[in-house]
Formats: C-alpha cells, structure tokens, sequence
C-alpha cells in the first residue's frame, strides 16, 4: 500500500491550522474563515491536492489516516470537492461516508427506521453509480424495501457484499473523486472556464450534521441576493427531515420567509431564520462577498455545512459588485476586476420585442438569455467560415462537443436537439454570452441535407432563425428586437473603470446608427469608418457603376460630383453624432468588381442601365475582375491609379466638418490611407489631400484642421513604420489583414480547418478570434517602436476586430499603445478589459 498522507497532506479546519486555498483549495479555505468567524461549522479535515493528483494515479492514503476523520461526531462524514477556483467546479459532493449495518441499526433504534433506511440507500446508490461505476438504473429504487434491492444489487453485480469498514469507503470515494477530477469531460469543462489543463483539486471531509430526528430538523440553503438581477432578497428552500437525496418520513418543503407564499421557517423557528440571516451578513461582511449557505437543523440546532459563492447572471455579477462597493466592503477598484469582460455582453444583447409578430417553430430549454438572429448553420466550421465573412449565424447542433467550442465563438447564438441546464452546450453558452436553447426535442436534424425539420417545416443552412433564449423558443425569419436596456449598476461599473484605464477605448462605426451606439456606450470617438459600405445603397450604385465605367478622369469627375453631396452629407452626421470627438474616417478600400453583378441578369440590367452593348459591359467585368482581390487593385493602390476617388472624399470630409464646426461642435477629421506599404504612396496621397484641403479653404474662406494618417495593414508597412511615420500624424493597425497577410490565410477560408490546426497545438488559438502575439504582435511591436523612433507623438492604435478582445486588448496596454477601436457593442468589454489591465500593471509594479 502506497503511503500517500504526510503531516502535511491532512489538516483539520481549525482558526490556526495551516489552510491554503493554493493548497488545499477554496472551499477549506472559505470553510476556515468561517471557523474564525465563530459560526456552527461541524467538524472539517483538509486534504491537500498533491495527495488528490497521487490518488488519482492509482496511490491509497493510509487508513490510520482514515479513521481518525470519523472520531468525535455522528459517525458519518461528507466528501466536498475543493478547487483552487470555485468556477472550476468539481465532483459532485457524496454524503453518508461510513454508514453501515451497526450504524444503521443505531440509527433505526435512535431516530427511526425510515431515517436510517433513507440515509443508507441514498449512500449505497451513490456509491454503486459514482464509486463502483454500475448501472444507474439498477440502483434507481425507492420506496419500501429499496434499501434491501440495492443491497442485494450491488452485491449481485460486485460478488461480495457492500463494504462495511467506513475507512475502505472513504478510501474508494476519495480516490474516485480523484480519478473523476482528471477524467476528460471534466477536465475539458474547466478548461472552457479559464483553468489550467493540470489544475489542482483539494478534497473537505466534514463530519455529517444529521438532518434527520425530532423537533425542527431538516436542511437548506439561504442567500440574500436575487442570483438573477442581484438585487437584495432573501432566497432558498428548507427541506425539512431531508437526507442526501431521498426524502425522510415527513418531510416538506418549506419557505424561508413569510413574504413568499405557503409555511415558512421565519415562522416556524424565528431564532433559528434570525441567526442564519445575522450569518449572512457576517459572512458578506468578513468573506467581502455574497454568499449562499447551505445548513443543516437537528432539532433546532444549527450547523453551517458550507458557504459557496453565490451562483448569478451577468448582471447580478455587476449590481453584485457594485453594491458592495458602495457598501464599502470592497474598493471600487475590486469592483471592476471581479467582474468578467465578456459577461457584459450578456447585459448588452438584443431581446425579441414583445409586439412583434413571433413565428415559432420549437421550445426549448432557454440555457442562456438574449437573442439573436442568424443564418442557419450546422457544423463549427461552418460557423467560422460564417463569421469570417462577417455573417451572422446561429448554430444547430444535437449536442455539442469540445469540437464545437470554436464554432459556438464565431456563432451568434447556439440551438441543441439535446441536453440540460448543465449540459455542455448550456454551460458553454453562458459563459460565452450567447443566447442558447437546448432540449429543442421537437427538432429534427438532417446533417446530410443542411436542413432543420420541425412539425412539417423545413428550414435550409443560409436561412434566417432567431434564437429567443430568454424564452427557449426558437422563431422563423428576423422578428422586431428591443435594444438592451443598462441599469446604473453597469453604468457605475464603467466609470470606475474608465478612471482607471489607460488605454483609450473607440468604436468602429460606418453608419449614424453605430455612431449613435458607440456615443451610448461612452466610446471616446470613431477608431475606424470604412467609407466604402456607404456606397452599396440602392440610391447611390448605380452613380458608383457609373463611375466605374467613365471612360476619362473627367468622366470620373463628373460621376463622383453627384456622390459628393451624399457623401458630405454623411460625414456632417457622424460628426454631429460623436460632437467634437475624434472621427477617423478610412478611404475607400475595396476592389471595384466588388460593386459589379457577376451574374448573367445582373449584367444584362447593368448594361441597360448605362446603355451599353452586353459585351462591352462584360469584358469591363472580366478586366475589373482578379485572381486574389486581396492583394489586388484595393486600398491605396486605387487610390493612386483612380485618384479622383479620393480627391472627392476628401472634399466631402473638409465640407462636412466645415458645416459641422458652423453650429458650434469643433471638428477635426482624421483621414487614414488603407493598405499601405511604401512610403512614397503615403507621399503621393498626402499632397493631393492637402491640395483638396487649400481649395476648400479658398472657396469658403473657412480654416479647418485635420490629421492624415495609414492603416497599418501589411507586414511591409509595419516593418517600414518608421519611414510612414515622416509623413503621418497616426498609425492604425488594421489587424483583420494584418494576421491575413502575416499568415497567408484568408479568413473566409481558415474556418475549414483552423479547428483541427488548434487541436493539433498548430496555433494556440485561432488568431483571428484571438491576437497572434508572437508573430502579428511582434509585428505590432517593431511598427509601434520605429515609428516613435522617428516621430515620439504620434498616435498608435489597432482598429481591427481584435481590440473587443480582452485578451488582445490586454497586448495592446502592455505594448503601449494609445487607444484600440472594435464594434460599438464591444465596447464596453473593451472598457472593462482596459482598465483591469491597466490595474494588474499597476499592481505588478507594487508586488
């Protein structure tokens, strides 16, 4: 037998004992303290992970070790897991440790027949499906004599009777509590909350506080916040003459106090309610935290089992948090760094509007709130490829795997045929903040075909569904949504943190609508307007084509002379809207085919339009078209070759900001060249927007400031940053390309195997969700450092959709960059995530 406990591997829970949660977990730990705060926790034993790890590589603790754990109580003992994390999880916790045919005789003659009986078979059940691993459904008896059917059971399946040394069934539990720890799914759960692939398990031994007797006997649960919206309330159920799972002779459910309907403990045992509430406020107090207890009465004594933090929604997390910040138990500086980035989206999403017309097609279980509308997709990689397109989707799976995680990020909200509450796609779901409905049994998927079938109904891949995860019902088509609505609490929670961030935080907005979202989410101006989805309206194609076929630059001249007023127009609005806030404006980036019809009927209309022969229009199309529009004619290399473009743009931007400064708001437009490389297109396109800017000032008599500055988008331009910067008030760098260019991958592509690439350990992460620090980073980092080199003053930032991640978010405040952008509704992760960073940097330097 391999000794596995030392001094030090075992410690009762006592006010001085040495207790680490490093160590021995956070659930010894937060037991300890609430020892020290003198509350009625029975009997508890730490054991430490490291003999945890060596059980669960086949070690067994010795059983003079064992046997002292059951001294000086009832006998009986619990088993908790207790992980470095509480988010982490763990086993499910086993009661009733070391109940046998002597002790359950005593307890027959003591407290009743029923009560041992109920103690005995929910041990010998959980033993049987969690330790000897048996059938569940050979164990699932109830009622007079099941505990003699499940004895008789487990010793049928195990040939010999079930163990009656209360040391070898701790030995059993521990060890496969150990061994479930390190198995894959769990491990693969926890990892998905943030935690290390080899985290430690610490395991708590308590000695049973019996449930079961005379008087006022049962046990439950109190907390004294709304796990949902955080607000403060008293909640929790008391299970009167409970044990484990199966129901004692009696037993009821009662509430715990007289505002709820039915019999209440208040009432019933009003000392005993006022106790477990002046605990409570003992524990938010010295645990600086809400706290759910879980606590057993025998016959009117109270004992404290546990104290677990308490389960909440994203915004109770943030009304959590701030409450007790304004109650002075934490700083508000805590306030901000307990709250996680991403969970702020969940307060940010979409709700179906309650007078719209609602189509549904199934119900479900609604795992995770929000909702969100999307094209249907079946497969993670066909999410990916989805959203590298920029195409919203929804995800339908029977159930999902740690094979879809990555396709559950690029979705918009995720449907399962199958699964709970607790089921992989529901934990998953909530953690990413995606609206999510599983159990959808109605639903029937054909993988085969890409179709989703229900009650006669058929529904290809590409078509629109909402997923309503507040309600789990699942509509057709895209129903009229509510914009979320943010309470002072989420307000609070973002002025701490912009007073303690560093990094500024814009938005990328191209029309009034994202403009108006990112003033509403207090972004500090427009890190990016790609200019060229402005011309995709119906009203303004046909003069872009027009355009597009001028034959002269004259021509030209005179299409885009009827897009300048539209164009002016646009820019005048979103100056108004941001109100004196930095607006950098992009100009125009795509290829032209890209503003063509490619089919036969769309070029048939087009040369009807513009009354020219079919071939004529059709060998524009074939000469406009290109192997890789990624690396062609696009940015500015259009710039250059068809530069009336740009000269209207420019005029459109001073006029704007001419009219815009004439009702009082000062404006000063920032215009970014894209797709630079060399120094001298910078060159070229600076002194024909200057030229624009002298003739404007000359015909209106009006002076006006403004910056010109580059995205910074291939690997060339970062590496030449130095010599872009001569000429340049900023740099942006456009991390979307960027990463395409730095790889040789084109996003709309790396969906069909990026899932395979991370599996693998090709790439840590897809580095199209999350910023490739060691290649795009390094990238980052040299363009960031030449370019100061020459020019200390100049404005660094990152544009790409990498600034609404926390993760690249923090590369950014560690490279010193000046601000990031990302889309309006990210930005107040981006907020958040910028400001925890900038207090971790500062706490680093204190430590």
């Amino acid at each position: 037998m391999t000794r596995v406990f030392d001094p030090s591997d075992i410690v009762e829970i006592a006010a001085c004992a040495a207790v680490g949660a490093d160590v021995h977990g956070w659930r010894a730990k937060c037991l300890q303290r609430l020892v020290r705060m003198d509350l009625p926790v029975p009997r508890s034993f730490a054991i430490a992970a490291k003999a945890v790890r060596a059980m669960a590589q086949g070690a067994r603790p010795e059983a003079q070790a064992l046997s002292a754990l059951f001294a000086n109580g009832s006998g009986l003992v619990s088993v908790r897991p207790s992980a470095v994390n509480p988010e982490w999880g763990g086993p499910g916790t086993v009661l009733n440790v070391g109940i046998n045919d002597e002790k359950y005789q005593r307890l027959a003659e003591s407290h009743g027949k029923d009560a041992a009986d109920a103690i005995y078979l929910a041990f010998v059940q959980s033993y049987a499906i969690n330790v000897a691993r048996l059938d569940p459904d050979m164990f699932s008896e109830s009622g007079d004599g099941a505990l003699t059917r499940v004895l008789s059971a487990y010793r049928a399946e195990m040939d010999e009777e079930f163990p009656q040394d209360p040391v070898r069934q701790l030995t059993e539990v521990l060890r496969s509590m150990a061994r479930s720890w390190d198995a894959p799914t769990a491990r693969m759960l926890r990892q998905a909350k943030g935690a290390p692939e080899n985290a430690p398990l610490g395991l708590v031994v308590q000695q049973m506080a019996l449930a079961v007797g005379p008087g006022i006997t049962g046990s439950g649960t109190i907390q004294f916040v709304d796990s949902v919206s955080g607000t403060a309330r008293i909640t929790g159920r008391f299970r009167g003459q409970t044990h484990g799972t199966t129901r004692g002779q009696g037993g009821e459910t009662l509430y715990l106090t007289r505002d709820e309907r039915g019999p209440s403990l208040e009432e019933l045992a009003p000392d005993v309610f006022a106790a477990l509430v002046s605990h409570g406020r003992k524990a938010r107090e010295k645990l600086r935290e809400e706290m759910m207890i879980e606590f057993v009465i025998s016959d009117g004594e109270l004992a404290i089992i546990d104290a677990v933090r308490v389960q909440r929604s994203s915004r109770a997390a943030v009304r959590i948090a701030v409450s007790l910040a304004e109650d002075g138990v934490i700083p508000a500086q805590e306030a901000v760094m307990r709250v996680e980035p991403r969970a702020l989206s969940e307060l940010m999403h979409y709700q179906v509007d309650p007078r719209a017309t609602r189509d549904i097609i199934a119900k479900g279980i609604d795992a995770s709130p929000g909702a969100a509308t999307g094209k249907l997709v079946f497969s993670a990689t066909a999410a990916q490829a989805s959203a590298a397109r920029g195409e919203a989707c929804v995800l339908v799976r029977r159930e999902t795997a740690p094979e879809d995680i990555r396709g559950m990020h690029a979705a918009v909200a995720v449907l399962t045929e199958r699964g709970g509450m607790t089921s992989h796609a529901a934990v998953i779901a909530r953690g990413l903040g995606l609206p999510c409905i599983v159990g959808a049994s109605g639903i029937r998927i054909d993988a085969r075909a890409r179709m989703l079938r229900v009650d006669g109904r058929s529904f290809k891949e590409g078509e629109e569904i909402t997923i309503d995860g507040t309600s789990g019902e699942v509509l057709a088509g895209a129903p009229e949504m509510l914009e979320p609505a943010l309470d002072d609490s989420f307000n609070k929670l973002l002025d701490w943190a912009d007073a303690e961030r560093d990094l500024g935080v814009r938005a990328n907005a191209d029309t009034p609508e994202d403009a108006r979202t990112a003033r509403m989410f207090s972004a500090e101006g427009i890190g990016l307007c790609r200019t060229e989805h402005m011309f995709f309206d119906e009203m303004r194609l046909p003069i872009m084509r027009e355009m597009i076929f001028a034959d002269s630059p004259e021509d030209r001249r005179v299409a885009l002379a009827r897009l300048l007023p539209i164009q002016r127009q646009d820019f005048a609005e979103l100056f108004r809207i941001m109100a004196g806030l930095p607006v950098t404006i992009r100009l125009f980036d795509p290829p032209l085919h890209e503003f063509l019809p490619q089919d036969r009927d769309g070029i048939r209309e087009l040369a009807e339009s513009l009354d020219l022969p079919l071939s004529n229009v059709t060998r524009r199309i074939e000469a406009l078209s290109e192997f890789n529009p990624m690396l062609g004619m696009r940015g500015v290399r259009l710039g250059l070759t068809v530069p009336e473009i740009y000269d209207m743009q420019a005029r459109a931007i001073f006029e704007a900001a001419i009219a815009t400064a004439s009702t009082g708001e000062a404006v000063v437009p920032e215009i970014m060249i894209p797709l630079v490389s060399a120094r001298r297109e910078v060159e070229i396109v600076k002194n024909r927007v200057d030229a624009v800017a002298a003739a404007v000032r000359n015909e209106t008599g009006q002076d006006f400031t403004y910056r010109l500055g580059v995205m910074v988008e291939t690997p060339r331009a970062a590496l030449r940053a130095g010599d872009i910067a001569r000429h340049s008030a900023f740099l942006s760098f456009g991390t979307n390309d960027l990463t395409q260019m730095t790889y040789g991958l084109s996003r709309d592509d790396a969906g069909r195997f990026m899932g395979k690439y991370v599996q693998q350990g090709v790439y840590d992460e897809d580095p199209f969700h999350i910023l490739d620090e060691d290649g795009v980073g390094e990238l980052l980092l040299t363009g960031a450092k030449r370019a100061r080199d020459v020019e200390p003053e100049i404005t660094i930032s990152v544009c790409g959709e990498h600034g609404g991640n926390p993760q690249s978010i923090a590369f950014c405040h560690r490279a010193g960059l000046d601000y990031i952008s990302c889309s309006p509704f990210r930005v107040p992760v981006a907020r958040l995530a910028a400001a925890q960073e900038s207090i971790r940097g500062r706490q680093a330097k204190i430590s």
